[in-house]
């Protein structure tokens, strides 16, 4: 059923609806959410009424909750109620909102009812009010990006599961229906749904085959540059163009798999640049991808030059330059490493893993005291927990707390049963502090440890065969 504008409102209901908005703007909360409800009671597909109403019952209420708020009386009620008459299923869930607007269970009554009265964006306008009152509900964010595609709205799917991935990265299904949402936008835009095939949409059958290419997984480096030069002139004509931009950008970024060549690989930099623009920053795929390609422009120029070095670059009159500019390459490396594990922090606070991932990075850059703290949150993960111990154990080595770094030690080695990897580099790194700490007996005991079970591991049987000499 069609949604109802204020000028197709009745004579008497434009009346009440006028004074309602003159005591929104006097402030005067109580008396425009009557005057609201008494329009939507005989006008329920006003959706127009329905934002300003919650507008004003949110401010009315200043984000405060009544006693009762918290049962679910109403929606019990509503649900039987539902299945005789939507609409009024609908006007006893409004009336429930006007002491608590963002109720979750209510406004999911109040979805349940709009959606069979055959009013879907009076439905999504409920499920928005739950994500606009708790902007990490992902799991109603989900349900309105599918409201949304149901209601012909690509647009608000793509950017509905775009938030999604930005909280939760490892949503694949927020990932996998964002594209899919953003391919039936491009598809409405173009054109398609109108074309008996989508052959109807292309000049020639050339154009056609043109696009299959396009959408093949693997291309060869020459049908790249055919598909380049195709879309350049389109592009030089519509540089505003999302879609256009980013197709460049990802072309750019296949040939450098395929070639290597770092021009390929500043090329796609550059358009995932100018995309990232466009969007305003607010696409989080390519916002990781201009972090994952920056990180390949600089380990390849870290690789050209460690390459030179080793074939007798250490003997060149530029040597120093060269070498300081090598240097000044690893710390952008490691800076940039740390900030995009920041920003995954930023977005995603609660989850330890990336609290380790921080920290491995700053202890890495040797910015020990920030990595502890964030090292001493990820150790409560039960799958980092082992490593971000070790970690600790580390940064308390180098800022010279040995008494911490053994019990940090102690404690992740009592951990590990079987003498694998982790266990060996644990005990190694021990004895070393306990041999910084004149403990010589408790340093030779770990070396003899893993003597027993690695005789090559380091200088561990140098170590453990002079002890007996000695």
């Amino acid at each position: 059923m069609p949604i109802q504008t204020e000028k197709e409102l009745p004579d008497n209901a434009r009346t009440l609806w006028l004074k309602a908005r003159s005591a929104v703007e006097l402030r005067n909360h109580g008396y425009a959410i009557s005057l609201i409800q008494a329009v939507l009671k005989d006008n329920p597909a006003f959706l127009d009424g329905r934002k300003l109403l919650r507008k004003v019952e949110i401010l009315a209420t200043k984000g405060k909750k009544t006693f009762l708020s918290g049962l679910s009386t109403t929606s019990m009620r509503g649900a039987s109620v539902l299945k005789k008459d939507p609409k009024a299923a609908m006007e006893l869930a409004e009336k429930s909102l006007e002491t608590d607007p963002t109720n979750p269970q209510v406004n999911h009554l109040l979805k349940e009812a709009a959606k069979a009265a055959g009013y879907p964006e009076i439905a999504a306008f409920a499920l928005e009010t739950i994500v606009e009152a708790d902007p990490k509900d992902t799991k109603t964010m989900h349900e309105l990006g599918e409201m949304y595609l149901t209601m012909g709205l690509p647009d608000k799917a793509v950017a509905t599961y775009s938030k999604i991935a930005e909280i939760n990265p490892s949503d694949l299904k927020a990932v996998k229906n964002s594209k899919d949402a953003a391919a039936t936008a491009s598809m409405k835009s173009g054109g398609w749904e109108q074309a008996q095939s989508y052959r109807d949409v292309m000049k020639n059958k050339e154009e056609a085959i043109s696009l299959e290419q396009k959408g093949r997984v693997v291309r060869s480096a020459d049908m790249i540059d055919e598909q380049l030069n195709e879309l350049y002139p389109q592009w030089e004509a519509a540089q505003d163009n999302v879609d256009l931009s980013l197709r460049i950008a990802k072309l750019w970024e296949d040939r450098f798999e395929q070639k290597g060549d770092i021009e390929s690989l500043d090329a796609a930099l550059s358009y995932y640049h100018h995309t990232n623009g466009l969007v305003s920053g607010s696409d989080p795929a390519v916002a990781r991808k201009l972090g994952d390609l920056a990180l390949k422009q600089l380990d390849h120029r870290i690789k050209e030059l460690e390459t030179w070095f080793a074939d007798g670059g250490d003997q060149h009159p530029d040597e120093a330059i060269y070498r300081a500019e090598l240097d000044n390459m690893k710390i952008q490396k490691a800076e940039l490493l740390i900030t995009e594990a920041r920003k995954r922090v930023e977005r995603n606070p609660t989850d330890l893993q990336l609290r380790f991932e921080l920290g491995e990075q700053l202890v890495i850059a040797k910015q020990y005291t920030e990595a502890i703290a964030e090292l001493q949150k990820a150790r409560q993960n039960p799958n980092a927990r082992l490593r971000a111990m070790n970690l600790l154990g580390q940064c308390y080595t180098e800022k010279g707390m040995l008494d911490l770094a053994v019990k940090q030690f102690q404690d992740c080695a009592s951990e590990i049963l079987a003498m694998d990897v982790t266990k060996k580099e644990v005990l190694y790194k021990l004895g070393l502090v306990f041999e910084r700490m004149g403990r010589m007996e408790e340093s030779l005991k770990c070396m003899k440890d893993i003597y027993e079970v690695d005789y090559g591991y380091l200088d561990v049987a140098k170590r453990v065969e002079q002890s007996y000499g000695q």
